[in-house]
């Protein structure tokens, strides 16, 4: 079969461009001809929260891509939407996640339905964690011309079918990543990192205020100074930094934070999980979060809230521990104990027999049912 990839992809960097890139891998080891389509301008720069959108990491998957769409030229939507129509796909797969990519997504797959060839999202989301006005329009108009849908959790699918009751989709959760390497020893990976606890929390990833960050440092406030405790952050900030660092000097734990306040390259993964016993997401609103497979790929538990799709991932008492949103002496106390219960020993075993379920063949069996004739 013949399959395009719409979305981000090598140089640009991030999640998505990892996505995209193991997705396209996979779907060729399965013997399958992948051309993968992104973007020429992902993201205006007045409008992307970070430092760079390219990623210069050592440790890439580096694809092949043609970078013809630019999000903010709408002719460059009908170029692409032609180009993708001329390679006759049996199957085109958009990897969506905000509507900021809605009017072009959806007038490429207007011009490429009307080909009689088939659209296929893959959801992170359908209704976004920062809703703004406008947001529920654009999403319908992209979703309209999409004839299947793969939904990466439960609260997604809903979201999908609260907008698009008669769409034909299948549950597929989020697959593990394993693009990264390995981070080598505990001890080493922490003299690397600057960590000098004996018990560490990992927050990773880039930082938002639906991510929850700050109540995560007021439950650190609440864990007991006599611990051997550190919380290890590792991600850029896509927002006003001053706030988190004014609340981490009010509450007087500057030596409890190790904050490496950057993009994290491919390279340097690793290391915070090995550093880690535990990682942390303590969202205040969510669907699913990508930051857990990087942990299951690591077998490291995972401490999250009650929001979205993460309990599905995530089970209590299984494979980590599901606390309340923007609850700190809840989440401080469940830090507390799962170090105290050696937990980590409890559910690390779990972790690595679970992420076998987290597979992408799994996903690309599901692209092959779509792709086929109707």
């Amino acid at each position: 079969m013949k399959f395009v990839l719409v979305g981000t992809a090598y140089p640009h960097r991030g999640g998505i461009a990892h996505y995209v890139a193991l997705l396209s891998q996979s779907l060729q080891e399965a013997g399958h001809e992948v051309k993968v389509v992104s973007f020429s301008r992902q993201y205006p720069s007045l409008l992307f929260p970070g430092k760079t959108q390219d990623d210069s990491g050592d440790e890439s998957i580096r694809v092949d891509s043609e970078r013809l769409i630019d999000t903010i030229n709408p002719f460059s939507w009908f170029k692409a939407g032609s180009r993708i129509r001329d390679y006759k796909p049996d199957l085109v797969v958009y990897k969506y996640w905000k509507p900021f990519f809605a009017p072009a997504y959806g007038t490429m797959a207007r011009k490429i339905k009307s080909a009689g060839i088939k659209n296929c999202f893959l959801l992170d989301n359908v209704i976004p964690h920062e809703r703004r006005p406008g947001d529920i329009a654009l999403t319908k108009y992209a979703l309209k011309p999409i004839d299947s849908f793969i939904a990466q959790s439960n609260v997604v699918a809903k979201d999908l079918l609260s907008l698009r009751p008669e769409a034909k989709y299948k549950e597929v959760p989020h697959p593990v990543y394993s693009i990264f390497p390995t981070g080598g020893k505990s001890e080493e990976a922490k003299q690397r990192l600057g960590v000098k606890a004996k018990e560490v929390a990992l927050f990773f990833g880039f930082i938002r205020a639906y991510k929850g960050l700050a109540n995560l440092l007021k439950a650190v406030a609440e864990i007991p100074k006599e611990r051997d405790f550190q919380l290890l952050i590792g991600g850029e900030f896509y927002e006003d930094d001053k706030p988190y660092r004014d609340l981490i000097q009010n509450l007087g734990i500057e030596d409890r934070i190790v904050f490496h306040d950057r993009y994290i390259p491919n390279e340097e993964v690793g290391d915070f999980f090995a550093a880690a016993n535990v990682v942390v997401l303590p969202y205040n609103s969510a669907t699913q979060s990508g930051i857990i497979q990087i942990a299951f790929n690591y077998d490291k538990p995972v401490i999250t809230t009650d929001v979205g799709g993460l309990p599905e991932v995530v089970r209590d008492g299984e494979l980590g521990r599901v606390v309340p949103p923007e609850a700190p002496s809840v989440l401080a106390k469940t830090i507390e104990s799962y170090f105290d219960q050696n937990e980590e020993a409890l559910f690390t075993p779990r972790v690595a027999e679970e992420k076998k379920k987290y597979s992408w063949a799994r996903l690309v069996e599901a692209l092959e049912e779509f792709a086929k004739p109707s």
